[in-house]
């Protein structure tokens, strides 16, 4: 673990700049947490769900995205570190897959989270630009019929969101993709994986594409706490 980030083994762990922009993208529905606003709820932690936009810009990539101007998590988030979690496929490992007898039940999974301090796009055209690209990223047909409807409808739908920009100060990706099994486990797990579920899939492709960079470690099969502690 390092400081007060998020636990991780360090065979877990992958830094690369351009795989970590490449999975934020792909798991972009992504999860906001910081203080509650004012009132009762003042400091309480509180998440909120959003789709977000992953720019390859500043040390570790910017983030965007918007509120809705009803949700007061905005404005306690507002100026504040804000810590945003990109949750990836994930899927449960049986014992069953290793050599080793003595195994116990485990899970793989992909997250990132990424730290930055939020502040706000309050300004109509900026809103726009940041609600046309969100378009272009997932509807990128609908772009057109949105830039044709009236200027009071779209004015008065910008007015409802608030816009925000996270510049990346501090990333941490965690690839958990069995990397402490040996060569062989690691082998029946990949193809478990590959003929399971959408995610199963994913995990598949990944332990595929990392292989030639995040080389399982023999020393740590079947006798680290990861297997049972993720």
């Amino acid at each position: 673990m390092m400081g007060n980030g998020m636990y991780s083994l360090k065979f877990n762990r992958v830094s690369d700049r351009a795989v970590l922009l490449e999975a934020m993208r792909a798991y972009s529905f992504a999860i906001l947490f910081g203080p509650a606003g004012g009132g009762e709820n003042e400091g309480v932690p509180v998440a909120t769900h959003l789709p977000l936009l992953v720019k390859d810009e500043g040390e570790h990539g910017t983030l965007l995205g918007h509120f809705a101007r009803a949700n007061p998590h905005w404005a306690a988030l507002a100026g504040r570190e804000t810590l945003v979690v990109f949750p990836g496929p994930h899927s449960y490992v049986s014992p069953r897959l290793y050599v080793e007898s003595l195994s116990v039940p485990t899970w793989n999974y992909i997250t990132i989270h990424a730290y930055g301090t939020l502040s706000l796009i309050e300004d109509d055209r900026d809103k726009n630009q940041l609600v046309e690209e969100l378009i272009a990223a997932h509807d990128e047909d609908h772009l057109e019929r949105w830039r044709a409807m009236a200027d009071g409808y779209r004015r008065t739908m910008l007015a409802g969101i608030m816009g925000f920009r996270i510049p990346i100060e501090r990333i941490e990706g965690k690839f958990k993709l069995s990397q402490n099994r040996v060569p062989q486990e690691r082998s029946n797990v990949r193809e478990a994986h590959a003929a399971g579920t959408d995610d199963q899939r994913e995990l598949a492709r990944w332990m595929i594409r990392l292989d030639q960079t995040i080389n399982a470690d023999p020393s740590h099969a079947a006798r680290t706490p990861d297997d049972n502690a993720t």
